[in-house]
């Protein structure tokens, strides 16, 4: 499986040389470049992208939860800290990984092999039932709701919506809403009364 990268990192100087190790890395591909975590909502959501290398130090005090929100916004995503000054270690818990900006260039490429496997690991095990998230939007969709409507109704907004749709449809191998029906009503998540006629 291609890992879809996006770094988040204001010097271009360090993402250049990043951009440089990854793209010789079989199996990686940085699909864009971003220099603030504004734009990477956007960013994940256009390029489909399940790694994140973002440098610490572009969060600041508020932001500081961002890898957390992301990871629920997008259970796919690896975050990755790109660390090029000291920071605390607990500040580096949510993250995945760390690329440390005097790492060599082989030790990004193991890392990131790493953090590849890692990931393909957790792939694997997800395929093997539905989080109870996604069995919620899974019974939602069955009974003819909307992507907006499952959003207000859970209280999550409809990025969140669409990507466990996504997990939904990878997991099962099912696309159609009639299929997704179906699979709910064999697996006793509804009942035949509930569907919308």
């Amino acid at each position: 499986m291609s890992n879809r990268i996006i770094i988040c990192e204001a010097s271009e100087i360090i993402t250049t040389g990043l951009y440089e190790i990854i793209q010789g890395i079989s199996g990686c591909d940085v699909v864009a470049r971003v220099d603030t975590p504004d734009q990477l909502t956007e960013k994940i959501l256009s390029t489909d992208a399940n790694m994140l290398i973002i440098n610490t130090n572009l969060l600041g005090f508020t932001d500081r939860n961002l890898p957390q929100q992301l990871k629920k916004e997008y259970p796919q995503l690896t975050v990755i800290a790109l660390m090029t000054t000291y920071v605390e270690p607990s500040t580096l818990k949510p993250y995945d990984g760390v690329i440390e900006i005097n790492d060599t260039k082989l030790k990004v490429i193991n890392k990131m092999n790493q953090f590849a496997h890692d990931a393909e690991k957790q792939d694997k095990t997800d395929d093997v039932e539905l989080s109870k998230r996604e069995i919620d939007v899974l019974v939602a969709v069955a009974k003819g709701m909307m992507n907006k409507e499952i959003a207000d109704q859970m209280n999550i907004s409809i990025h969140t919506v669409i990507s466990h749709r996504k997990n939904i449809t990878r997991k099962t191998g099912i696309k159609s809403v009639s299929g997704l029906t179906v699979y709910a009503l064999l697996n006793n998540l509804i009942d035949e009364n509930e569907v919308y006629k």
